[in-house]
């Protein structure tokens, strides 16, 4: 039987009860009532009329109403006529008062009108004994029959109690425990329920689920054996150090190469969580946060050693379920670009001694100490001297490049007077502006502290800065330099009325070796990318405003000295 018709019958069963329960309840006090409204309308009466007639009766001699009283009440009782003798005792009653209205004075009648009423008292007063007794009977019955029903009520309720809340939760503990045993891998669990109903059916799908799951477990747990191992194997033999999270940030694996750079072994670390671990380990503290540098010198190998650092989330349904850190060995290429700034470094200082002498000996040539040269030779003169004025400037920016990539920046950060050093720079560029007859306008602050800087190489900075904006303006324009201070802050800007910078290419203008494209100007790439570490280095800040076709305003914020 299903577990609806069950519960239906069940339900219905008490709803019968209780409809039952009602009528008949309903049916005896209805009855009861009729019997007492009986008892009241009809006996009551009558032995109320009779009464007032008998006092009638007593007072006719004194009262002249007393005829009207007895009539009244006559006529009230003709019409209550109720119980078997009643109408026979009334008609004599009216007989006898018809008599004594014909002759009033006569009062030989009233013995015969007295034992009317009598008897008329005698025969509702029996009735309504009667009545009681039928009423004390259908009290009686109701009292019965209902207590019966009432007493099954209650049985069949507690035994609905006792007994329904066991099929509902007999199987639903049953399938509760089974759902536990599968979640803990237990495909060998099994429900066995001898019911023919939903809970049954349920049973059944139950079963042929675990079934499945155990032949899927059973076939495929070689496979996956086998895969992790491979995995493990794969993971071990690579040359990077690799380490597995969870989502709680507990170790899930460990490789060879990352037990020798963190100084611990797998089997001591695995399960425990990351940032217990970091408490006693430097390396991994390093490691577990979320802004890391570039670059990682570690000692591994028996050597300084650089690695560099990759967090990758592994995600499932979009959700992030743990994170995996690939520390890379790139301690090869670090060497090779070490050896490539070296060379650099080499190859720039040797070179800077013959173009030196070259140009000394350009500046010989044009004081014509060693004789004249005529217009050809004086165009020839010029253009050797352009060149050599570019591969100084590319030799020094070579060098500064070296001083970068080695980090061996040498400054001699002391006060020193802004202005001054903006002066330099102008003296440095003015023969350029001139050429292009571009007008230097220059503000600067009135009681202007002095700067927390290295005179050189921040002068060498606004050089190139002002070197740039003369490139890039048009003849016959205008560039604004100004110096200010703010919070503690110097604040040297450069603007130019050129071309200006595209916004593709703005956050990419500080980048080494970047040219933007299409401008056809002289230049390596390097100089604003030396100035930024330059600036960088002095614990300041370069930055560049640019609105696309009328011009670029390049900022640098340094401290200032009080």
């Amino acid at each position: 039987m299903k577990l609806k018709t069950k519960l239906s019958l069940g339900l219905s069963f008490l709803f019968a009860v209780i409809l039952a329960f009602g009528i008949l309840g309903f049916f005896y006090i209805n009855k009861l009532s009729n019997d007492a409204s009986k008892v009241l309308k009809n006996n009551h009466e009558s032995l109320v009329y009779a009464n007032n007639m008998l006092k009638a009766l007593e007072d006719i001699p004194a009262q002249k109403n007393a005829f009207k009283i007895f009539d009244n009440n006559l006529i009230k009782q003709e019409a209550n006529i109720t119980e078997p003798g009643e109408k026979e005792s009334t008609e004599d009653l009216r007989k006898n008062f018809t008599e004594l209205l014909s002759n009033p004075k006569d009062s030989s009648n009233y013995a015969q009108l007295r034992q009317s009423l009598q008897v008329i008292n005698a025969l509702n007063q029996d009735a309504i004994l009667k009545k009681n007794d039928i009423a004390q009977k259908t009290a009686e019955d109701a009292r019965f029959w209902l207590t019966l029903i009432f007493t099954i009520l209650i049985i069949v309720s507690i035994t609905f109690i006792y007994n329904f809340p066991a099929v509902i939760s007999g199987p639903v503990i049953k399938l509760s425990q089974g759902i536990r045993e599968i979640a803990n891998k237990n495909y060998s669990q099994r429900i066995y329920l001898d019911q023919k109903d939903e809970f049954g059916e349920l049973a059944n799908a139950f079963n042929s689920m675990a079934e499945k799951l155990d032949e899927y477990e059973h076939s495929n747990l070689a496979k996956i054996k086998f895969e992790k191992s491979r995995i493990e194997t794969i993971i071990n033999q690579m040359k990077d150090g690799i380490i597995g999270l969870d989502d709680k940030k507990h170790i899930l694996f460990v490789n060879a190469v990352s037990e020798k750079i963190l100084g611990l072994k797998e089997s001591d670390i695995i399960g425990k969580y990351a940032a217990d671990i970091a408490i006693q380990n430097d390396l991994m503290r390093t490691l577990l946060k979320e802004e890391t540098r570039k670059e990682l010198k570690i000692y591994a190998d028996e050597k300084e050693s650089f690695f560099s650092k990759d967090v990758i989330n592994v995600t499932a349904n979009e959700a992030v379920i743990g994170q995996v850190i690939v520390l890379r060995n790139i301690t090869p290429y670090h060497e090779l670009n070490e050896a490539k700034t070296n060379f650099i470094a080499t190859v720039s200082h040797e070179l800077k001694t013959p173009i030196a002498a070259i140009r000394m000996s350009l500046q010989l040539l044009d004081n014509k100490q060693t004789g004249e040269v005529n217009t050809e030779q004086q165009l020839l003169l010029d253009s050797i001297k352009d060149d050599t004025n570019r591969l100084l400037k590319i030799t020094g920016e070579l060098l500064n490049m070296t001083q970068v990539d080695s980090g061996k920046i040498q400054l001699s950060i002391v006060a020193n007077d802004a202005k001054e050093m903006l002066n330099y720079a102008i003296n440095a560029n003015k023969t350029a502006a001139e050429q292009k007859n571009i007008q230097l306008t220059i503000s600067v602050a009135e009681q202007l502290p002095q700067v927390l800087a290295d005179s050189e190489k921040t002068a060498w900075v606004l050089i190139n800065l002002l070197s740039n904006a003369i490139r890039y303006s048009h003849d016959n324009s205008a560039i604004f330099v100004s110096i200010h201070s703010k919070d503690k802050k110097i604040y040297f800007t450069v603007k130019d009325t050129g071309q200006g910078i595209a916004p593709e290419y703005k956050a990419k203008i500080f980048d080494r070796y970047f040219r933007v494209p299409g401008t056809h100007k002289e230049g390596t790439g390097l100089g604003l990318s030396i100035c930024k570490e330059f600036i960088e280095a002095q614990g300041g800040q370069i930055m560049v405003e640019s609105d696309y076709g009328t011009g670029s305003a390049f900022m640098l914020v340094l401290n200032a000295a009080s």
